[in-house]
């Protein structure tokens, strides 16, 4: 199997500790420009874009330390990288030795993310792991830490980094009894952890058992779209359409815009009429029928938008 070469990015100069001072736009820029640059390597050469990508992945947090974050631009920027650069990593067809180098560092990288800008490769651990073998020793790593950091025990329990990247990594192992089993043991019915027992659940074939303990996670910090998402994803994976769009759908869909919610909708529900959409849509939205307007004239429903 292949391996990284030696290879001159020049997304390196710019992302180095601090480089960035406040203002988020520069930083915008060459984050986007890191994406183009490694994403036009991966065209030829997977691995070395990979590598690229694990040395990004190194690099943006230190470097964007001072940037005012406040908007949510640079954040968003840094996301869609990641989203990109997991991808690309997960993909690429790397030996074990390569592939255990990039997990070290990223590892080390998501320790040391104090922003945190990488806080989310943990969520896709499982993925970047690339097999069921190498994700499989990274949950038998991990697993002890999370049992610790969630004891009952004052004196060993605290927050640990590599909680989702444990969980991440069991599914992508298959091991999901292990999943539940350890979830049983968190101090709080927290949705980010518990998600984890949802997607478990739903690899068993335990669809009902699924939305119910999805459900059952629902908490005063966590997001009604996140849960209601999750459940018209499984339900409608498993060809439960009607179910799915009844319980779930209006909650679980949201766009930039109304005509963007509506064709989000549209996309998902395809055996449904746009009077039916739309309708529903008003009714879910007390107050801002008025909203609709465009959205009625788009599809036109003439008579709706009048």
């Amino acid at each position: 199997m292949p391996r990284a070469r030696a290879h001159h990015w020049e997304f390196t100069r710019r992302f180095r500790r601090r480089a960035f001072g406040w203002k988020s736009q520069p930083a915008i820029q060459r984050v986007r420009q890191a994406v183009s640059e490694i994403k036009k390597v991966a065209r030829r050469d997977p691995v070395l874009a990979a590598d690229g990508a694990v040395l990004f992945l190194e690099r943006v947090s230190p470097a964007l330390e001072h940037v005012d974050s406040s908007s949510g631009a640079i954040g968003t920027a840094v996301n869609h990288a990641i989203e990109e650069f997991v991808a690309i990593i997960a993909r690429a067809p790397a030996d074990a030795k390569t592939r255990e180098g990039w997990l070290e560092r990223l590892w080390e990288a998501h320790a040391n993310d104090e922003i945190p800008y990488i806080e989310r490769l943990g969520d896709s651990w499982g993925e970047l792991c690339g097999s069921r073998e190498i994700a499989s020793a990274w949950a038998d790593r991990l697993v002890r830490i999370v049992a610790m950091a969630w004891s009952p025990d004052p004196a060993l329990r605290g927050f640990f980094h590599g909680t989702t990247a444990c969980l991440s990594a069991l599914l992508r192992a298959g091991r999901y009894a292990e999943i539940l089993a350890l979830l049983e043991k968190a101090p709080v019915v927290f949705w980010p952890d518990r998600q984890w027992g949802v997607r478990a659940l739903a690899a068993l074939g335990r669809t009902d058992e699924a939305i119910q303990y999805a459900e059952a996670s629902r908490g005063l910090n966590d997001r009604p779209v996140d849960i209601a998402r999750a459940c018209e994803e499984i339900l409608l994976a498993c060809g439960r359409p009607e179910e799915a769009y009844r319980r779930y759908a209006l909650e679980a869909t949201r766009g930039a815009s109304y005509v963007a919610t509506y064709q989000a909708l549209a996309r998902k529900y395809p055996q449904k009429g746009p009077e039916e959409l739309l309708g529903d849509l008003v009714a879910s939205t007390p107050g801002d029928e008025g909203k609709w307007f465009a959205t009625a004239k788009e599809v036109g429903l003439f008579e709706e938008a009048t």
